[in-house]
């Protein structure tokens, strides 16, 4: 659960299918060699009426084929349907992993009797293991009759996403707007792994039931995921998979216009749910045993706060004290020297959980032994106070774990 942080919204049951006109099924495609025949592994979100679709993708140069296939079928005016498939993340697989990215739109589209490029695709799992198309081709049949089912859909779908994710991720929203209306936004998401600033190894399927042009669409699901996907980071790896997709449908028969009252409570409502999802994919981060919020204020500008708090959150030798309930505030002060933003030592101020660790640069006269208690709670913030200007950033971050290797170490 997510604190309300003061919007003009109500949380509703119903994830990604409780805007009106959005549907969700899944089904057991055997994706993965091996994988147990009960593993839901595809998720297919379908929009009765087409819709306007915006998207943001992985920073990586090295892109996975869906990426490359949906942001070209994004140019399209018109989206009908979001596939994604757990289990092989079809990176790195050359041009066949372009043509199954492709087999798959076009399964999906011949299904629903819609064009191939008004499918988007996204995929998750393993880089470098070709993608079957003939099992998702086999398997679209089943998702339909699942869509045409529609119990409980939405919770299925957020599991059939998950790779090692421990719990499934769904939120949705309605916020009010003129007249009476209301509209409604919901969402899927996984995360887990290889999960850093500027999209991980993270996947969100957002809708809503507004009908939102293009570019407003798109310049709302930028801000959104400025201020929630890209400030979160488990291990500092980028993925080469990272989608957030977000379709209006304009079921609900309001239209939203950017710069109007309700189009401000839309993209407060939808700032909630990417941060929402951003906390549960920190929480849920292989192999993590705490929370840690990294703020970084007093910074000479919005660049040299977020080099130091990405600093702070990246660093594998803070991570790996944070899980040793040991307050090292030493490396903290060394990955903010080390990140390229401007600090003078002495005038840094850090806090834990708001007590004095550092001030001016040295060890406060706080005991020890309450700096400890702090770090070995659960959750707790981490202040840097470099008082050298206005600017600061927040990053959402995680502890490094021997689960966290023993995770990693491959088959």
């Amino acid at each position: 659960t997510m604190p309300h942080e003061g919007g003009d919204w109500t949380a509703v049951p119903g994830g990604i299918t409780a805007p009106i006109g959005f549907l969700a099924g899944t089904a057991h495609g055997g994706i993965k060699p091996g994988s147990s025949p009960r593993k839901l592994d595809l998720a297919l979100i379908v929009s009765e009426a087409p819709a306007t679709a915006a998207a943001t993708f992985t920073t990586n140069r090295v892109k996975a084929a869906p990426v490359k296939v949906s942001a070209a079928h994004l140019k399209s005016p018109r989206c009908r349907a979001v596939i994604i498939n757990s289990g092989n993340a079809n990176a790195c697989t050359g041009l066949a992993g372009i043509e199954a990215a492709q087999r798959t739109a076009r399964a999906v589209a011949a299904a629903l009797g819609a064009q191939e490029k008004e499918i988007l695709v996204c995929s998750t799992g393993r880089i470098g293991v070709p993608l079957p198309a003939e099992k998702i081709e086999e398997a679209v049949p089943r998702l339909m009759e699942s869509v045409a089912a529609g119990r409980g859909a939405s919770v299925a779908a957020a599991r059939a996403i998950m790779t090692s994710d421990t719990f499934p991720k769904e939120m949705a929203v309605r916020v009010p707007v003129r007249g009476g209306k209301h509209v409604t936004l919901g969402g899927i998401a996984k995360g887990a792994g290889m999960i850093r600033p500027q999209m991980a190894t993270m996947l969100a399927a957002l809708a809503t039931d507004a009908a939102i042009r293009k570019a407003d669409l798109q310049a709302a699901l930028g801000e959104a995921v400025e201020h929630s996907f890209n400030r979160i980071s488990v291990d500092g790896d980028m993925s080469t998979n990272d989608t957030v997709v977000l379709l209006a449908n304009g079921r609900s028969e309001v239209t939203l216009a950017a710069g109007t009252p309700d189009f401000r409570r839309f993209q407060a409502a939808l700032n909630f749910l990417c941060r929402g999802f951003a906390r549960m994919i920190v929480e849920d981060g292989e192999g993590v045993s705490k929370f840690v919020e990294v703020h970084v204020s007093g910074a000479a500008s919005r660049e040299d706060a977020r080099r130091a708090a990405e600093g702070i959150a990246n660093s594998a030798l803070v991570k790996c004290a944070w899980f040793g309930n040991d307050p090292n505030w030493g490396r903290l002060m060394s990955a903010a020297g080390a990140s390229g933003a401007k600090v003078r030592e002495e005038l840094v101020d850090i806090y834990y959980n708001g007590v004095i660790a550092v001030q001016g640069g040295a060890a406060s006269r706080t005991p020890a032994a309450k700096l400890k208690e702090v770090v070995t709670a659960k959750k707790f913030t981490v202040h840097v106070n470099l008082h050298l200007g206005t600017a600061e950033h927040v990053v959402y971050t995680t502890d490094l774990t021997t689960q966290y290797v023993k995770l990693n170490m491959g088959e």
